[in-house]
């Protein structure tokens, strides 16, 4: 690959740049109201310009926050440098990570080719969350640099209101030190479907918990209402991504359909509600299409219905529709073909998907880089310039508000001091340790239960660090020699083949014989406390009844769990869905239906305390 250098930005540089562009048009005179700058610049654009605007797509940071102008390397078919400069378009999801130095070099870079288009509207910069500990190219990244706090069912479990404000407001903070702009979160799926492969993304299956997290996250991230300090929020995946057919997720041909056979799509709907009314700026369809309800089984990124008819009319929402990424063009990720998900509507072109979409009434299509296909649909008479400017009235209006035009760079030599602080990293392991969910605490040969831990037993560990448990114990060489024995386990799944296909988690949530032999084994040697992450629901009811104490965690780093463990932190954690006994009874429920479980091994909400 090569690699190409820009020069770096001092403040003052920044500043003087920022001036030099506010003297020319009205559109750029941050005295004027924000109504009147739109209106200016909407004016002055080319339908090219507006096209480009419609689109966002994922680009990739060279090392040291370097821009790559080597296709072979990306995803697609274009460089950053050429979709900005050739294609006119300003907005990005960043894929992948590195330090946030680096992010925010990188960032000030692609600002700079901005300004170097016609009218220099400057770029959106957008992610997946980069907060927790999932690592999936489709769906999050690992907080590198950043601040880690469990996952967001992790959230759930604690289900603190004003935490989660904390949280999303240090994400926003963190975010904005290196350019980021637009969330792409939070997900509020309901996880009603327990072998949905994106359930550790959601807040769990209660909606009412949903609800109220949500708008305490979105409150954290934007504010009251967006400003110059907000990280906005691409809220998703509406109308309700969780009741997923057999749990099958819908980036794949075999999991498209989404049912509810239990009769529950408004339940579903619930948390979006909730996000309209703390505010969210934008919504993504996800990309099922619903099975046997009153609306066209579409996808939903192509469903007038459902994003016109139900978002736009019904929950009066005039803010960005933006779809899931891929809707309209095939793509190979990860050595990996994938078909677009044009679910319903494969047979249409790619001109009668893109059509399709902007018939429905979103704004702005994910994951593609091909605004010549609006282009060529307003130069042959089949769409008309005032439904671009529709779309693009809202996507300009939002960077107005987000004050892009005015202070578009991030100066990177405060990032040190802005991310990944030791307050936002101690903050988050609190976390971590706060959201283990204590599901079983047995007595241990008459003397109380097993929990919490005396500092200094004597431990075996599996799966955990021995010398970040000597901090705690006297880690021992065999299970014999130990008063206790420590076992970190994880959720079961299937794995999938395919580069990106096996990054998701599907299937059966049960362990296999050979699997669970060495955990029971283990238990019945010494006394064991087994911690398993929960991503999934997962089916133990074996492992329930012979481990000495059973905890649960939703992505937590090995001390937090021991303080938790070791009550140094009280652990504080409620299931945020519950556990199912068998697979039988999880094929037996009603994907759409919360606690659906004829006798789970533990209900929503069970969490013990000590």
């Amino acid at each position: 690959m090569t690699e190409t250098t820009a020069t770096e930005n001092t403040p003052a540089e920044i500043t003087a740049r920022t001036r030099f562009r506010a003297a020319t048009c009205p559109y750029e005179d941050a005295s004027l109201p924000i109504e009147e700058r739109v209106a200016d610049l909407l004016g002055r654009m080319t339908v090219e310009e507006k096209a480009g605007l419609m689109f966002q797509t994922i680009a990739v940071m060279g090392p040291q926050g370097r821009l790559l102008d080597d296709k072979g390397f990306l995803p697609f078919n274009h460089t950053v440098r050429e979709m900005i400069l050739e294609k006119g378009m300003n907005h990005f999801n960043l894929l992948g990570g590195g330090p946030p130095e680096h992010i925010a070099q990188w960032h000030n870079r692609i600002q700079e080719l901005a300004l170097e288009t016609r009218l220099g509207i400057p770029v959106t910069l957008s992610t997946d969350p980069r907060h927790h500990f999932t690592d999936n190219p489709g769906t999050a990244a690992y907080a590198e640099g950043f601040s880690q706090y469990p996952e967001t069912l992790g959230l759930a479990a604690i289900g603190d209101e004003e935490l989660v404000r904390e949280f999303a407001d240090l994400m926003r903070r963190e975010y904005l030190a290196v350019g980021i702009r637009l969330a792409l979160h939070p997900q509020i799926d309901l996880a009603t479907e327990p072998r949905w492969s994106r359930i550790n993304g959601t807040f769990g299956e209660d909606a009412e918990l949903t609800g109220k997290l949500v708008a305490a996250y979105i409150r954290g991230a934007q504010g009251e209402t967006l400003n110059t300090e907000s990280v906005a929020c691409m809220t998703k995946h509406f109308p309700g991504g969780g009741p997923q057919l057999d749990g099958e997720d819908p980036h794949f041909p075999y999991g498209r359909e989404q049912v509810y056979p239990g009769g529950n799509f408004d339940y579903h709907l619930e948390p979006f509600e909730k996000a309209l009314a703390a505010g969210t700026s934008q919504m993504m369809p996800y990309y099922g299409m619903p099975i046997e309800t009153e609306h066209e089984a579409v996808a939903f990124g192509f469903n007038k219905g459902v994003i016109t008819g139900l978002l736009r009319e019904r929950l009066g929402f005039d803010g960005i529709v933006c779809t899931d990424w891929g809707l309209i063009s095939d793509a190979n990720i990860m050595g990996q073909t994938m078909p677009a998900r044009a679910w319903g509507v494969e047979q249409l072109s790619i001109p009668d998907r893109v059509l399709r979409v902007i018939e429905a009434g979103c704004d702005q299509f994910g994951g593609e880089d091909i605004p010549e296909q609006v282009v060529a649909l307003v130069r042959a008479g089949r769409l008309d310039q005032e439904r671009l400017d529709v779309s693009v009235r809202r996507l300009l209006r939002e960077k107005f508000v987000l004050g892009l035009f005015d202070h578009p760079f991030v100066d990177p030599a405060a990032t040190a001091a802005l991310v990944g602080t030791e307050a936002g990293i101690a903050a988050g392991l609190r976390a971590q340790s706060r959201s283990i969910t204590v599901l079983g605490n047995k007595p241990v040969s008459g003397n109380g239960p097993v929990l919490p831990l005396a500092e200094g037993t004597r431990v075996y560990v599996n799966g955990l660090d021995p010398e970040v448990a000597a901090g705690y114990a006297r880690v021992v060489a065999t299970p014999e020699e130990a008063d206790v024995a420590i076992i970190r386990i994880k959720t079961p799944f299937e794995p999938r083949e395919g580069g990106f296909e096996q990054f998701f988690h599907a299937g059966s949530l049960e362990f296999t014989e050979a699997e669970l032999t060495p955990i029971l084994d283990l238990c019945a040697t010494v006394p064991t406390v087994v911690d398993i992450y929960l991503e999934r629901p997962a089916v133990i009811p074996e492992i329930a009844e012979k481990s000495a104490a059973l905890v649960a965690n939703y992505g937590c780093a090995d001390a937090p769990l021991l303080d938790a463990l070791f009550g140094r932190v009280r652990p504080e954690g409620r299931l945020p869905f519950e556990l199912p006994r068998s697979m039988a009874d999880v094929r037996a429920q009603r994907s759409d239906v919360p606690r659906d479980g004829k006798d789970p091994v533990f209900p929503f909400g069970h969490g013990l305390t000590y």
